[in-house]
């Protein structure tokens, strides 16, 4: 069990880490003015949206060392590469959502009132993003810890496939019970983390 907690932990920081900054740099592109851009985020955003995880991440394991055998990677970075597009695609909607939420009058009064875009950003316009976006956010985070017993099908032992084994293996319906119990920790660390942030930033409303 303590095998796959690593793994479900893995995967959720390590995709969390790379995913935020790619869905807000292509939430960024999805607003700008160049259409080549926004196309094309459009078209990225519309694939990973439409299609299961369980079948991006078999399209990457199994299906590009048939395009070339430089193209054969590991299980788990697959599967970090998997989860981050994946999951980008997703944040990328809600911060735009977020950012399209803000009245253009403020972004029109910080360039009268002297900020450059870097500043009107980071003093204005993001911290009002941020706490409108944390609300489906949280949902993400608490849907990426549950989606990662998808790895099963790159073979990796997570939570999950370990507690299918030891359920086969004793008989036993308790390895599934300690698997449920383990997840809803986690998912309730989560909740009460972003209540806790909800609360750190209702300032801005």
């Amino acid at each position: 069990m303590i095998e796959g907690v690593k793994i479900v932990l893995e995967i959720f920081f390590l995709t969390t880490i790379f995913s935020i900054p790619l869905g807000l740099g292509v939430a960024l592109l999805r607003i700008s003015k160049n259409k080549i851009a926004r196309n094309a985020t459009s078209l990225y955003i519309w694939i990973m949206r439409g299609s299961p995880l369980l079948l991006q991440m078999m399209f990457l394991y199994y299906g590009l060392p048939l395009i070339s055998d430089k193209l054969v990677f590991a299980q788990m970075p697959i599967a970090i590469i998997a989860f981050s597009i994946n999951y980008a695609a997703y944040y990328a909607e809600i911060f735009r959502s977020g950012l399209e939420s803000i009245d253009k009058g403020q972004f029109e009064a910080a360039k009268v009132l002297g900020f450059d875009k870097s500043r009107m950003y980071k003093k204005i316009i993001l911290p009002q993003v941020i706490k409108r976006v944390l609300p489906p956010i949280s949902n993400e985070f608490i849907n990426l810890v549950k989606d990662s017993s998808l790895v099963y099908i790159l073979g990796l032992n997570d939570l999950l496939r370990l507690a299918t084994a030891a359920s086969n293996r004793e008989a036993s319906l308790m390895p599934f019970v300690y698997a449920a119990i383990i997840y809803l920790a986690m998912t309730a660390i989560l909740t009460q983390l972003f209540s806790y942030l909800e609360k750190k930033y209702s300032y801005y409303r």
